[in-house]
């Protein structure tokens, strides 16, 4: 895809700003990168930017009504080239040009600030929240930058999380073990139908094993879960395709959820996508504000996906539910966490206990607890 492309003064000479140069040919130099207000038009356009305001936080998605995993967000990126049908970035951004933070060292200091305040905690942090984090990848190397910044952070772990296949820029780095490279999954029938301009599932797959082949190790999110004609078989079939191309061993973790938005994005939905189907399943709203599959529905869902999981790739991965309520967690595992603190501590005990010396040191369930905001 050709984009049009502004580099801040400030960042010239980064060198992000430089490879995106060296492989751009359309790119003009400005003091601050121009706002763009039309959704689609913003994918056309890369800015690459100086950090602004502070950039290191909790999901966003957190709330009393269901679990989070407690993970921290690093916003590098904002908007997407890719077209989801139910991406929440259609109804969210008010500034919709494309845009990577170029001041790594910026990003990563906000990053030091709070780990450095609790030193015992083992804090996951990612780049995905307003964006993918390899899609711009091959114009950028903006996540092979840190990458490399990253791998000698002793109590953190960088996710990346795409639904690309663009990994060529990582391969052969000194990670340390510091990074999860992680990937959004769907069946093809979806990828094709609902997840548009992305990588096809094959693709995904072989990045998948190019990545555990270099040692990094990798996360998978089933989220959204996406109903649709012989939704069963679908994600059977994906399943036994995603444990031949990656040892259970390499898998950090897998996440379930299902579709999930607010319901003024629906007219967004049906604007933007008017060949979708995304809203017509039935569907009620939860106490977050968002509309969901029936919970009976979604119980089927996640029962069915969390037996091919352990079926095929055992008892090796760690497996959790986004953004549900604890009798969810019940239904689906027979038990759930107590708290979204106590999730964090299953899920820091886990690394600890399958990868030894990733975890700076044994996690303490009552440091975690005590820790809640």
């Amino acid at each position: 895809m050709k984009y049009k492309g502004y580099v801040e003064k400030s960042q010239q000479g980064s060198a992000i700003a430089q490879h995106f140069s060296k492989v751009s040919d359309n790119v003009a130099e400005v003091d601050v990168a121009p706002n763009t207000s039309d959704y689609r038009n913003g994918k056309k356009v890369i800015a690459i930017t100086q950090k602004k305001g502070s950039a290191f936080s909790r999901c966003a998605s957190q709330s009393d009504k269901y679990i989070c995993c407690n993970v921290y967000v690093l916003p590098s990126v904002s908007n997407c080239p890719y077209d989801c049908s139910y991406c929440f970035l259609q109804n969210y951004l008010t500034d919709t040009t494309t845009s990577v933070v170029a001041d790594t060292a910026a990003l990563l200091a906000d990053v030091k600030k709070r780990a450095a305040e609790e030193p015992w905690r083992f804090f996951r942090f990612g780049t995905w929240e307003l964006g993918d984090s390899l899609a711009l990848e091959p114009e950028t190397h903006a996540s092979a930058e840190l990458v490399v910044a990253v791998q000698s952070m002793k109590n953190c772990l960088l996710e990346l999380k795409t639904k690309s296949a663009h990994v060529d820029s990582l391969l052969g780095l000194d990670h340390g073990r510091r990074v999860v490279i992680a990937w959004s999954l769907n069946p093809q029938a979806v990828i094709t139908a609902e997840e548009l301009k992305t990588a096809p599932l094959q693709a995904r797959l072989e990045a998948i094993k190019k990545v555990a082949d270099d040692g990094y190790l990798v996360a998978i999110h089933f989220d959204p879960m996406i109903l649709h004609e012989d939704w069963e078989a679908g994600y059977e079939q994906l399943i036994e395709q995603l444990f031949q191309m990656v040892s259970p061993k390499q898998v950090a973790w897998i996440s379930i959820g299902s579709l999930r938005f607010n319901p003024e994005m629906k007219k967004s939905m049906e604007h933007n996508f008017p060949k979708s189907r995304m809203t017509s399943a039935e569907m009620v709203l939860g106490d977050d504000g968002k509309m969901r599959y029936i919970k009976p529905l979604r119980t089927a869902m996640y029962k069915h996906l969390y037996q091919l999981i352990r079926h095929h790739g055992g008892n090796e991965p760690y497996v959790y539910l986004c953004m549900e309520r604890w009798d969810m967690w019940k239904k689906v595992f027979g038990a759930s966490p107590e708290s979204a603190e106590h999730l964090d501590f299953l899920m820091t005990e886990s690394l600890y206990r399958r990868f030894p010396g990733l975890v700076h040191q044994a996690p303490d369930r009552e440091s975690y607890e005590s820790s809640k905001v």
